[in-house]
């Protein structure tokens, strides 16, 4: 059924494209939730939560987006309508010189789940849903290697006989770094973590209506086949105060000062300003 989608992955270009929610206050998929939609949009649009998210946006998140070695990519900002205006002029001003970067407002209605809006964005997004596509998803306060939609790019070529059985296959990039920007400092630690929100792509076949999203991001391998890339670090996940997580508390525990050696992967692997990487932070 998929064999003639399948040979579409090798010899020409792929669309690919990736998913960030920036404090959408949906109900639903995310581990700590409100009972109303007033109650989840209080807590993310928070004054000191939300300067917070815009820190690590501009700081990590944005750098290596804007340089990466493949630019053949775009990336969905979505926010609720109810964004204040302050906020989302603010994203705007951030992203204007990228232009991979699409910011998707949408409206949020207590009848709307979190999940399922998603996964229309990225539906329609597809520009042939005839094709195979390629899918990520992306946290605000996270930073991918510069060179990562290249190599998810190259990996649909490693899956091409996969996506011939499969609707879908998983690509999970499980090398990387785990860090916290505090007021003593940065502290880092480079761990292996399989099938995180983070550095997580999907291969998804023509005719296919599945999204990067349709899965919970550490359950997939329950549903399709997924191969792993441990061979270099491909992404940062920040430790933060406002981490969905409750074992991130636990995980910072682990993290250590960071080394010149790190120091210098996060300026020639992710983009970042080792000026940034210096400077003390507030964010515990």
């Amino acid at each position: 059924m998929h064999s003639e989608h399948a040979l579409q992955t090798i010899g020409c270009p792929m669309q690919v494209f990736g998913l960030c929610r920036f404090s959408f206050p949906a109900l639903g998929d995310f581990q700590i939730e409100h009972d109303t939609v007033a109650d989840r949009r209080a807590h993310l649009y928070n004054p000191a939560r939300l300067e917070e998210r815009f820190r690590l946006f501009e700081s990590v998140t944005l750098p290596s987006f804007r340089t990466q070695t493949d630019g053949d990519y775009q990336l969905l900002v979505v926010v609720g309508d109810c964004l204040p205006r302050k906020a989302l002029d603010r994203i705007k001003d951030l992203t204007a010189d990228i232009k991979q970067v699409r910011i998707v407002q949408r409206p949020v209605e207590p009848s709307h789940k979190h999940r399922q809006v998603m996964k229309r964005i990225l539906q329609e997004a597809r520009s042939n849903p005839d094709r195979p596509c390629l899918q990520f998803r992306h946290d605000d306060d996270d930073s991918i290697s510069i060179d990562f939609i290249e190599r998810l790019r190259e990996s649909a070529d490693d899956v091409a006989g996969l996506i011939g059985k499969n609707q879908a296959i998983g690509l999970d990039f499980n090398n990387g770094y785990q860090a916290s920007f505090g007021p003593n400092g940065v502290r880092a630690a480079q761990v292996y973590k399989s099938l995180l929100g983070v550095g997580l792509g999907m291969l998804i076949a023509g005719g296919c209506a599945h999204t990067i999203i349709s899965f919970t991001h550490n359950r997939i391998g329950r549903f399709m086949p997924v191969v792993s890339y441990p061979d270099r670090p491909m992404w940062i996940r920040t430790l933060n105060n406002s981490n969905d997580s409750p074992r991130a508390e636990k995980q910072k525990a682990q993290l250590a000062p960071i080394t010149p050696e790190i120091e210098t992967d996060f300026a020639t692997r992710f983009a970042l300003n080792p000026g940034f990487v210096r400077l003390p932070h507030f964010s515990a």
